[in-house]
C-alpha cells in the first residue's frame, strides 16, 4: 500500500506546472519517510522540464534540493529517527557494493546511481522529486541537517553546496591559495563563501561589476569584470584554481591563461555546445582542465556540517507553488539573487 502526496508536475517539455498527486512507496526496512518543508530550484530542473538534454520522461516532478522532517522510519533504520531534520540531494539509490559506492562516491556507482527524479529505480519504478510534500528514501541517502542551518537555506546546499565544495576541497582551496570563481549566480555565490571560509583568497570573475557588493559581502577579496579587456591582461598567471560555474561557453584559452603553472580550471556548469581549447594553453605551463560532478554522501554530510559551523548559507527567495513557472523564467533571465526555494506547504 502506497502513500498519496501532493506535487507539481509538467506533462510535456516546456509545459507549465500543474498541481497533481503522486504515489510514494510504503516503507522498506531501511527506508525513511520525510515530510518535505522546502525544495530548492536548480537550473538543471529547468533543463529537465524543457528536455534540453533529450532524456526527460513525462510527467516529471523535479526537485533534488529537499529538506524536511522525518515522519516515519523502517524497522531496520539506524541513522535517523522521527523528528530529525534531514535533507535529500541528487541521488536516492546505488548498489552500495561497487568500488565507488564503498569509497563514498555513490554518484559514480558502477550499476548506475538512481537520480532523485526523472530516473528509474532498481525496482523498475520511476522517481519523482521534491516539488511535493512527502518522499520516501533509503536511509543511506538522507543527510542530517544541523540545527544551526534553517531548513529553507539548507535546501540549495544539497546540490549547489556540494557542487562547489567538491572541487574546492579536491583541488586544495585553502590558506595561501588564490581561487577565482567564474560567475556570481546560484552556484558562484555559494562557492565564494565556501572558498573564503576554507581560507583561500577569493576573486570573482563576472561579466560586469553589478554584483560586486554582494561578492565582497560573501567573502571575495577581489572582483573583476570579464567584459573589460584589461582584466585578462591584469590577471595572467595569478590563480591556483579557477572554478567555472556558468553554463554558457567561455573562451577557455583566455581563462587558462590566468592560471599559475600546474594550476587547475574546473568546470561545474554544463554548456549545451562543446567547448574548444588549444593544447598549448595546457601544455605550456602544465595546466589542468577538469570537470566536477556533485559528490557522494560522506562529502555531502561534511559540506553541510562545514556550512553550519562557518555560517554559510545561500541567499534565497522563498516562493509559493503557484509561482514556480515564473521562477523558471526569472532564472533564465538571471533575475534572482540567488536561489529560489519552494515552500511546499503552499502545495496544499
Amino acid at each position: 500500500m502506497s502513500t498519496t502526496t501532493r506535487a507539481l508536475h509538467a506533462t510535456a517539455a516546456k509545459a507549465p506546472f500543474e498541481a497533481t498527486t503522486i504515489e510514494r512507496r510504503d516503507l522498506k526496512p531501511t527506508d525513511i519517510a520525510i515530510d518535505i518543508a522546502y525544495c530548492g530550484i536548480c537550473h538543471s530542473d529547468i533543463h529537465q522540464r524543457d528536455n534540453d538534454w533529450g532524456r526527460s520522461t513525462f510527467p516529471i516532478v523535479p526537485g533534488h534540493e529537499i529538506t524536511g522532517t522525518v515522519s516515519a522510519v523502517g524497522d531496520a533504520v539506524t541513522r535517523h529517527q522521527v523528528g530529525d531534520r534531514v535533507g535529500v540531494g541528487c541521488f536516492v539509490d546505488s548498489c552500495g557494493e561497487c568500488e565507488p559506492c564503498v569509497e563514498g562516491d555513490e554518484h559514480f556507482c558502477a550499476k548506475g546511481a538512481v537520480a532523485t527524479y526523472n530516473s528509474t529505480g532498481y525496482d523498475g519504478e520511476r522517481t519523482y522529486g521534491g516539488y511535493s510534500q512527502h518522499v520516501v528514501v533509503d536511509e543511506r541517502f538522507v543527510i542530517r541537517i544541523p540545527d544551526a542551518l534553517g531548513l529553507d537555506v539548507a535546501a540549495p546546499l544539497l546540490c549547489a553546496g556540494i557542487t562547489m565544495y567538491n572541487p574546492l576541497k579536491r583541488w586544495g582551496a585553502g590558506p595561501g591559495k588564490q581561487v577565482a570563481i567564474v560567475g556570481m549566480g546560484g552556484l558562484g555565490h555559494v562557492g565564494v563563501q565556501i572558498a573564503a571560509k576554507l581560507g583561500a583568497e577569493v576573486t570573482v570573475l563576472s561579466q560586469s561589476l553589478s554584483k560586486e557588493a554582494d561578492g565582497r559581502r560573501f567573502g571575495a577579496s577581489h572582483y573583476y569584470a570579464t567584459a573589460d579587456k584589461e582584466t585578462f591582461k591584469t590577471l595572467r598567471n595569478r590563480y591556483d584554481l579557477i572554478v567555472n560555474t556558468v553554463s554558457a561557453n567561455l573562451p577557455v584559452d583566455k581563462y587558462l591563461g590566468l592560471l599559475k603553472p600546474r594550476g587547475a580550471m574546473v568546470s561545474v556548469g554544463l554548456p549545451t555546445d562543446p567547448d574548444t581549447v588549444h593544447g598549448g594553453s595546457l601544455i605550456g605551463r602544465d595546466r589542468i582542465l577538469s570537470g566536477s560532478n556533485t559528490g557522494g554522501l560522506p562529502l555531502t554530510q561534511e559540506m553541510i556540517d562545514f556550512c553550519a559551523e562557518h555560517e554559510i548559507a545561500p541567499a534565497i527567495e522563498l516562493i509559493g507553488a503557484d509561482t514556480v513557472d515564473t521562477a523558471f523564467d526569472r532564472v533564465l533571465k538571471s533575475d534572482v539573487r540567488y536561489r529560489f526555494v519552494i515552500d511546499t506547504k503552499t502545495l496544499g
